[in-house]
């Protein structure tokens, strides 16, 4: 084997020690090699799941004129802001005046302003129709990899910061254990994920006042009939479990309950800690 090698030093073989990578291993290694990709190179990865119309110049006002600003610039820098590390703009601005200098074009200035106020201008709209779009694109045509021909359909909810201005605090209050004006309006979300590709489908914003229940109650819609709901016990609700029945819809929640199930109560135990229980 070390001769081969020596004549072959392109030729490997992998250690059977070696354990193969996990799922998330994968997506991890695949998340930083487009961290390292420029704007541009996104455009080339990712330009098949956007619709084009949406990144064209707008045929007046705000990002109409093609420069370096442009609406197709300005979309897919955020895309790489969203994908940094530490999200902030001015890793977008160096790369993109590392754009500006690839094809000789006069070098922007090292401010975030002029990125911060293109951002602002990107339409809302517009990017509710690429969302909807991304999420036609990514759904499978032949049932591969789904849970016995039917789609899973996965609900969280999670928070978010949201910018510091006087209107956002009045939508999005923070918390009352918080010095006001110390922290940042704070916002709620729950968002529908398909399992089989990871896409989004839909999601709704609330505020601290919005429990998950009733921003899923608003998605309904996203389920069909033979979807799975899979959700965890912030979800755990026999009015929600009973008119997704009614849409033909199952649900798959962990049982929200003080008294922890034993094993003499469990259909089935299928391991240490984990009982089939009948609802």
């Amino acid at each position: 084997m070390k001769n081969m090698t020596l004549y072959l030093p392109g030729f490997q073989i992998e250690s059977l020690r070696r354990k193969p990578q996990t799922a998330q291993q994968i997506l991890a290694k695949k998340l930083a090699e487009l961290k390292q990709k420029t704007f541009s190179q996104l455009s080339e990865c990712f330009g098949e799941f956007i619709p084009q119309h949406c990144l064209r110049p707008s045929k007046s006002g705000s990002l109409s004129r093609q420069r370096l600003f442009s609406k197709e610039n300005t979309f897919w820098a955020f895309m790489s802001q969203v994908l940094d590390a530490d999200g902030g703009c001015q890793e977008v601005v160096r790369k993109l005046q590392a754009f500006a200098a690839m094809r000789s074009n006069p070098l922007p200035s090292s401010s975030t302003a002029a990125y911060c106020r293109a951002r602002k201008k990107l339409d809302t709209h517009e990017l509710e129709v690429i969302l909807q779009h991304t999420a036609e694109q990514l759904k499978p045509s032949d049932g591969a990899g789904s849970f016995k021909g039917r789609r899973v359909i996965v609900v969280d909810g999670t928070g978010l910061s949201m910018p510091d201005t006087e209107v956002n605090q009045e939508v999005w209050p923070q918390q009352k254990n918080l010095t006001p004006g110390c922290s940042f309006p704070q916002a709620a979300l729950c968002a529908c994920f398909c399992l089989q590709t990871g896409g989004l489908l839909s999601y709704q914003l609330g505020n601290k006042k919005s429990h998950e229940l009733p921003l899923l109650r608003k998605q309904w819609d996203t389920f069909h009939a033979g979807d799975v709901f899979l959700g965890d016990k912030g979800f755990c609700s026999f009015f929600d479990v009973h008119k997704f029945k009614e849409k033909g819809v199952d649900s798959v929640i962990t049982l929200a309950r003080r008294k922890p199930a034993t094993a003499a109560e469990a259909d089935k135990v299928l391991g240490e800690n984990d009982l089939l229980i009948h609802w």
